[in-house]
């Protein structure tokens, strides 16, 4: 097995638009520059709502990321981005507010902030103070950046939010002033205390359905919360199709017995391979049938078993749309959700041809299930920000 470094960056996020708007005025992008180890994160909120707050915000961010990825100077970063931005004929303002976070795998951040609540580093249950920098511009003197360097440590988060979570509630009984940055922290440290270990793309989600729920429900605002999350990866051990030389059998069966981590076996000929070896029974599961999807099966020390080809070109589909989709509970969508939940996630993708596939004497690179491999660690990589990696047997 591969040998994994021991920190990973978790970065996810949620949002809801305002209500009565089809798009939302909050942009969250981030991206993974594999060589480097870095995540570069952004939160962006344009002016106002809707499309034209969501262009402005889409702009900023985009830019934002661009720069940051480049360790462009913050002063030059920030004022490119408020002189391009178009003027607001009302407020006479050029700007959309923005929070980035460049978290590199030894545990190093850079944050810079223009206008969102700050951001809140969590170590445990506890929010850390952190110390920052004023920038003036030039150009923008009545505008003030906020810079900071910190370290971080195994199980923190940084948390960033915009106002929509902050203001949520303003001015329901009990919450006249907005739901405020005192009562965000104490519920980041309530939803830890509760479950530790929980992912970015969950605290994300329970943070913006409380400010929904200050809300009563109907968001007076673009609500958003992004969430990256400093931790020990968790891994998942992919396995399909069976070696290309039988005489590698008892590889393939060491390599699922002894990996340090999740598994999952896509394959029925594979599934009975390992099987075979191991002397561990295989079980159908029964229940959750899809007449599209051939069901799920159950091993000692396997977590799923699916059927292959046509099980993992659903996921590729499913992953492409979007995991938020209400997708039916079937083999499939549990071998995403195993997918999502791991920070790294290693293929081992067996060569023999299936003839049930593929003419033997069609190239070996054409082959139907390697090409789907292929397009799921594109898309976990790209859109998910995973940690992909491929081995041939």
């Amino acid at each position: 097995m591969r040998t994994i470094g021991e920190s990973f960056i978790d970065v996810d996020s949620s949002q809801r638009a305002k209500t009565g708007q089809v798009v939302s005025g909050d942009v969250f992008l981030s991206r993974r520059i594999k060589p480097e180890g870095r995540i570069v994160s952004i939160l962006s909120d344009g002016l106002g709502s809707g499309v034209k707050a969501n262009v402005l915000a889409n702009l900023t961010a985009t830019m934002a990321l661009r720069y940051t990825s480049a360790f462009v100077d913050v002063r030059k970063s920030a004022g490119t981005i408020m002189d391009t931005l178009p003027i607001c004929e009302v407020r006479k303002i050029s700007y959309s507010t923005f929070t980035i976070v460049d978290l590199d795998e030894q545990g190093h951040a850079r944050a810079i902030e223009h206008g969102n609540p700050a951001l809140v580093l969590m170590r445990g249950q506890t929010a850390l103070p952190l110390e920052r920098v004023d920038i003036t511009l030039d150009n923008w003197k009545d505008r003030t950046i906020r810079y900071s360097e910190f370290d971080v440590q195994l199980d923190d988060r940084i948390v960033c939010a915009s106002d929509g979570v902050s203001q949520s509630g303003l001015g329901r009984k009990g919450l006249p002033l907005g739901w405020g940055s005192d009562n965000f922290v104490r519920f980041l440290s309530q939803q830890v205390g509760q479950e530790p270990e929980i992912s970015s793309q969950e605290l994300a989600r329970k943070v913006v359905a409380e400010a929904l729920v200050n809300d009563g429900g109907a968001a007076k605002d673009d609500i958003t919360c992004g969430v990256v999350y400093y931790r020990h990866p968790r891994r998942l051990l992919v396995i399909t199709g069976p070696p290309f030389s039988k005489e590698r059998d008892e590889e393939l069966a060491e390599m699922a017995a002894s990996f340090p981590g999740r598994k999952a076996i896509c394959g029925g000929t594979t599934a009975n391979i390992i099987s075979h070896l191991l002397n561990r029974s295989v079980h159908a599961c029964l229940t959750n049938l899809d007449p599209e999807i051939p069901p799920s099966a159950v091993m000692e020390g396997v977590d799923l078993i699916t059927e292959g080809t046509m099980t993992l070109a659903r996921v590729a589909e499913m992953l492409e749309r979007g995991s938020q989709e209400p997708w039916p509970n079937n083999a499939a969508r549990d071998l995403m959700a195993l997918m999502l939940q791991s920070d790294i996630v290693e293929f081992v993708v067996g060569t023999r041809i299936n003839e049930a596939h593929q003419d033997p004497n069609v190239p070996v690179e054409l082959d139907l299930r390697r090409n789907i491999i292929r397009r799921i660690v594109g898309l976990l990589e790209a859109k998910y920000l995973k940690e992909c990696w491929i081995q041939f047997l």
